[in-house]
């Protein structure tokens, strides 16, 4: 076998892509819009000891294979082509056998993966359990703490790392995060004056938004480096009086009595075991009769807990966890004394915001690769536009669930409709 036949059978037959290799050899369709360069030698050892997404991802993110027709800022087109639904079958035994003879068995000698790469799973719960607070923010140290400028160039002006809302197809990314705050604000029912937790607030959107309108809000993050810039931009703002970002695990957060609570963003780090405590921590700091909001990725069914696969799991989220839009409603009707009001599903504004953070990449690639390095710049490439197929085929969703803390009496003051405008 030649290294291109070696490459389709580790990463799947009858591509549409054009696959070549240091070697000379070439595969598929010669007119074909997208392929796969195998550069060298250390690639090859990287796809056939991690036959998957992760072997390929590996050989990507060091620079050892290339995804040709599309920009490194943006593969989207190349993945689609590469593979539609992101799932690699593993080749059997008798292939890789095979492969073996063709290659030499050299290659099959584990080496370091790229310096991106987070332990596995097995050795991180060696190291200690799951969504312990200090685990927990080894975790997000990981992912958030890249570079506040790397963010900014990505995020764009609302350094907001969660799901837009698009009011029409040709909204641009600043006006759909803009209206995804106003659209929390409104189904939290804030007015001046109230008070708001933010839990997970990330660089502090929700809580300048709210602040800017007379609500007292409180955002807490494990990112120190979130938490630095969004301190800065409040007092930029002059917000000091109404806004506050803490360096902080949630659960640490002593004040109560909260008019609202928002989570936007947390849920997918915390671990379906532990929704119990989290609901339970929210209907505790609110008020009665106040509202919570729990934005969160989710997956389109409820029969099963799904941990992330290898890639998201070593590379994106450590630890990461998403169940059921569902399951996350049941767990909050059975805390106690929590009313589910409503819940909306915004997968396809998803699979948008992706698009448009994938466009600041490839704008701003020279500057982000200077800022991270091109092996960083390279996996979140290539993680954004997986991850917007993922939501565009309904592998992902992303959900809204409303509730609210009910009176001892189960009665309440909210309107009998929605009082938001969609």
């Amino acid at each position: 076998m030649k290294l291109a036949q070696v490459l389709e059978t580790l990463v799947g037959n009858d591509l549409a892509v054009r696959v070549t290799a240091y070697d000379g050899s070439s595969a598929g369709p010669e007119d074909a819009q997208y392929g796969l360069n195998l550069k060298n030698p250390r690639g090859t050892t990287y796809l056939v000891t991690a036959p998957g997404d992760l072997g390929l991802a590996r050989a990507y993110i060091a620079g050892d294979l290339e995804l040709i027709g599309s920009h490194p800022g943006d593969p989207y087109g190349a993945l689609q082509a590469l593979a539609g639904d992101l799932k690699f079958t593993k080749p059997s035994p008798v292939e890789l056998a095979k492969v073996a003879r063709s290659i030499g068995r050299e290659h099959f000698k584990l080496i370091a993966p790229p310096p991106q790469e987070s332990l596995p799973r097995w050795r991180r719960m060696a190291e200690g359990l799951r969504h312990t607070k200090e685990r927990d923010a080894e975790v997000i140290h990981y992912h958030y703490d890249v570079s506040n400028r790397f963010y900014e160039l990505v995020l764009g002006e609302s350094m907001t790392y969660t799901c837009a809302v698009y009011d029409n197809p040709e909204a641009t990314l600043e006006e759909a995060q803009e209206n995804k705050y106003r659209l929390i604000f409104e189904k939290l029912d804030l007015k001046p004056g109230d008070r708001l937790l933010d839990m997970g607030c990330g660089w502090g959107g929700m809580v300048r938004y709210a602040a800017r309108r007379g609500v007292y809000a409180l955002g807490v993050t494990l990112s120190s480096e979130q938490a630095r810039w969004a301190q800065k931009a409040i007092v930029d703002e002059g917000l000091s009086e109404f806004a506050e970002v803490r360096f902080s695990d949630y659960r640490d957060v002593a004040e109560s009595g909260f008019d609202a609570i928002s989570s936007i963003g947390l849920t997918e780090h915390i671990g379906v075991a532990n929704y119990p405590k989290y609901f339970a921590f929210m209907r505790d700091k609110v008020r009665a009769g106040g509202l919570i909001l729990n934005h969160s990725i989710t997956r389109p069914h409820n029969s099963r807990r799904s941990k992330a696969g290898p890639f998201i799991d070593r590379y994106v989220f450590p630890d990461g966890e998403l169940t059921g839009s569902g399951t996350i409603i049941s767990k909050i009707q059975n805390v106690g004394r929590m009313e589910v009001l409503h819940e909306e599903n915004f997968r396809l504004h998803y699979a948008m915001t992706l698009r448009d953070w994938n466009a600041n990449l490839v704008a701003n690639w020279d500057e982000a690769v200077a800022e991270v390095g091109e092996g960083t710049a390279r996996l979140w490439g290539l993680y954004m536009a997986g991850c917007r197929i993922g939501f565009e085929r309904n592998i992902v969703q992303l959900h809204h669930v409303l509730a609210t803390k009910l009176q001892l009496d189960s009665t309440t003051t909210l309107p009998l409709r929605p009082w938001w405008t969609p």
